[in-house]
């Protein structure tokens, strides 16, 4: 296949570009791509997925955490012993206390890769009981919020008892569990 911009080179690269217009893929020879932005080609060293993670890891940050007044140990696990320069190299956490650990640095990264910080993935069967019940009350007093703030005080009110609602129910709930 022969590149979309030069039309006389073999393509070599894919690039997707998405934006406000719609999506648009392109088949490029190394040349071509070279000139979209940060596309580096070295016939010497192979890319890997840990080069790719450290460009992601790594771009846009530095300012921001310039800015940050913390020391050298504040970067170290305490339980591990894993570094923050370490995870950037590698793309992985050593384990759970790297999360708080590194947390403030790891939030931009997240909601750039994953458009969110938090997760809100798939709840178990056997214990999703309770957990459905935590986020639809949560999801309900989002909704409440927002007709607080339209000035839709009857639909609140509703929203309102139906919260105390659920909330009483899953208190009976885990009540009866612990005994």
């Amino acid at each position: 296949m022969l590149c979309d911009d030069c039309k006389k080179n073999e393509a070599c690269v894919h690039i997707t570009q998405i934006s406000s217009d719609g999506k648009v893929d392109r088949n490029l020879c190394e040349d071509c791509a070279q000139k979209y932005g940060k596309i580096v080609f070295n016939p010497d060293k192979s890319f890997s997925v840990n080069d790719f993670l450290t460009g992601m890891f790594n771009s846009g940050l530095k300012p921001q955490l310039e800015d940050t007044k913390d020391t050298a140990q504040d970067f170290v696990c305490p339980n591990c012993g894993m570094t923050y320069r370490d995870f950037t190299h590698t793309g992985k956490i050593g384990c759970s206390v790297c999360y708080t650990k590194f947390g403030k640095r790891l939030e931009p990264l997240l909601r750039r890769i994953h458009g969110s910080s938090t997760h809100n993935g798939k709840i178990p069967k056997r214990s999703g009981g309770q957990l459905e019940v935590k986020h639809q009350i949560k999801r309900l007093r989002e909704t409440l919020q927002n007709h607080i703030a339209n000035e839709e005080y009857e639909e609140a009110a509703k929203l309102r008892d139906q919260i105390k609602d659920l909330e009483k129910a899953f208190n009976e709930e885990e009540q009866q569990e612990k005994n």
